[in-house]
């Protein structure tokens, strides 16, 4: 399949690459010329523009690490609007439902059908392709791109309404960052009274209080003290604003998702947007003047 595929960074790499390994002729794009490089270097063909990616194939896939990226590239001047072959535009990027329909809206009247197809798994998940893959967008388009998005990861068809897919990785990622920064203030209040974080999170994951941070994030990234599980914080509190949001707009209570709303907040500005995700666990650690890693956690003051 002829596919363009526009930004190549921590995500989008991973998965072009997969693509091209799996024989579908790749056009890419992105600001940084090395990554573009690399892909080139493994067969693909290398485009100066989204414009011209659209120029060239039916299909354009994207992945971009903010809303007005995607609404730039997808509608902006020198976009795929302007694209004189494509025929649908595939956002494997978080942009919240709201931003999914103004996009879908604007490609509508150029005829070019859009694909909401939100993503969750992480880098690592992107390598090997084991992502979660959440579609939304006419069921014929959805059949068509099936065999190239099975390539990337498990594909679920969400719905035909614009947006639906989105709604449906906010709805995770809630419950992720949810689960990181619990799981962060359970293991700290062990340790603060003196237990042993490795056998916390080993009896975590025996007992029903399982969850993504203590099976992956922790015994990964938090335990060894590494911070580098290849999520930003940036992208957590996007995603985690954009689901405050989304729930506002339905009227809904969020007595929960407020609380860890300001919670990742707080990590924002105490660890800046480019940090990894799993350092969220630190200002909890500050607070209490502990510290979690290593064979055992300790004191800060030790």
């Amino acid at each position: 399949m002829e596919i363009g595929f526009i930004g190549l960074g921590n995500m989008g790499f991973p998965m072009a690459r997969r693509l091209v390994e799996a024989g579908h002729q790749l056009t890419v794009f992105d600001t940084r010329k090395e990554a573009v490089e690399r892909l080139t270097a493994r067969g693909a063909q290398a485009a100066s523009s989204p414009k011209e990616i659209a120029d060239r194939v039916e299909t354009v896939m994207a992945s971009l690490p903010s809303l007005q990226a995607s609404l730039e590239v997808a509608t902006g001047a020198g976009g795929v609007i302007d694209g004189r072959r494509v025929k649908r535009f595939v956002d494997l990027s978080t942009v919240g439902s709201q931003m999914a329909v103004r996009i879908h809206d604007l490609l509508a009247r150029r005829n070019i059908v859009q694909i909401d197809s939100p993503v969750s798994g992480g880098v690592g998940g992107a390598e090997k392709g084991t992502l979660a893959v959440m579609v939304s967008g006419p069921r014929a388009d959805y059949e068509a791109l099936k065999p190239a998005l099975d390539v990337i990861g498990k594909v679920f068809f969400i719905g035909e309404k614009p947006g639906s897919g989105q709604t449906m990785k906010l709805a995770n990622n809630f419950l992720s960052a949810t689960a990181m920064v619990a799981t962060s203030e359970a293991v700290v209040m062990g340790v603060k009274s003196g237990l042993d974080p490795a056998v916390m999170i080993d009896v975590i994951n025996a007992g029903s209080g399982m969850n993504t941070a203590s099976r992956d994030k922790f015994p990964r990234s938090v335990l060894p003290r590494t911070f580098d599980f290849g999520f930003a914080t940036g992208l957590m509190v996007k995603d985690v604003r954009l689901c405050l949001e989304e729930m506002k707009s339905l009227g809904l209570s969020m007595e929960v998702a407020e609380a860890v709303g300001r919670l990742w907040e707080v990590v924002i500005r105490e660890m800046g947007p480019e940090s990894d995700f799993t350092s969220a666990i630190k200002p909890i650690e500050e607070a209490a003047g502990v510290v979690v890693g290593g064979a055992k956690g300790s004191h800060a003051a030790e």
